[in-house]
């Protein structure tokens, strides 16, 4: 009888202790890889699978241990890529109402991260963007960002951040799986694809016309002669001088399962 009771007592208490394998990574490994935490939060997406228990991690873990894993910056900027691509999918799949008010939708508190409840806008602007105003076109940095932005943020923008964020609409990049060890060469395919797909050069007129996000963060890309280098840079003008640009119209239509391989 003893050793009966002796056997589910300890039944009872290993089932009590059990944890999943990412939860005791998190719990007993000072050094989690966040970016492959992030990696895998896109592919069960993509498979259709769970990532409540992502989720969860992601929103218990601290500022301190988020930092000292981000130590460099593509780290980060590979991370909050992810991490922003990942819960557009998670939260419009379930709500796809809410992108109806597309303002509010983006500035709307409910990405849970190491302790703090953080909107779209933080994300891109605020870590991504290093602190830029989301209204000043890329020429203007916030006064007053707060601890989670300040130690969170990435430490140098770069441009092509703006053609891999996918924020759920036709016209947005596709959703790839940012790793930070090829982040460049990733960055260098996904900005081809997206500027190929998305400028018409007429050489009659010398007139191309671009993505709307060249107008939007024109600051991000050094204005419009940024822009015209960019463009040669990836082979679709023949030349910087004497070209007129042009904005062509953004498509908003709701488009999610948009993803592809880089």
């Amino acid at each position: 009888m003893k050793l009966k009771l002796y056997f589910l007592a300890t039944i009872f208490a290993l089932s009590c202790t059990a944890k999943t394998n990412l939860q005791a990574q998190v719990e007993t490994n000072t050094k989690t890889n966040f970016n492959e935490l992030s990696e895998s939060f896109l592919k069960r997406i993509i498979d259709k699978k769970d990532t409540q228990e992502i989720q969860d991690i992601l929103a218990n873990i601290s500022i301190e241990e988020l930092d000292n894993a981000l130590d460099t910056n593509d780290k980060r900027l590979a991370f909050w890529i992810n991490i922003y691509n990942a819960y557009i999918q998670v939260i419009l799949q379930k709500n796809p109402e809410l992108y109806n008010d597309r303002g509010s939708f983006f500035k709307l508190e409910q990405i849970k991260i190491a302790g703090e409840t953080v909107s779209f806008a933080k994300i891109e602007h605020g870590l991504i963007r290093k602190s830029q105003w989301e209204y000043g076109l890329g020429y203007f940095r916030k006064w007053f960002p707060n601890k989670f932005e300040r130690k969170l943020r990435v430490n140098k923008p770069v441009f092509n951040v703006h053609f891999a964020l996918n924020c759920g609409a036709k016209d947005c990049p596709p959703v790839a799986i940012y790793e930070w060890e090829r982040l460049q060469e990733q960055f260098s395919k996904g900005t081809k694809t997206y500027l190929e797909r998305t400028t018409e050069y007429k050489a009659d007129t010398k007139e191309v016309t671009v993505t709307s996000l060249f107008s939007w963060f024109r600051g991000d890309f050094g204005g419009k002669s940024g822009v015209k280098k960019i463009l040669k840079s990836n082979g679709l003008i023949p030349s910087t001088k004497d070209i007129d640009l042009k904005y062509g119209n953004y498509d908003w239509t709701l488009d999610l399962d948009n993803f592809i391989d880089l």
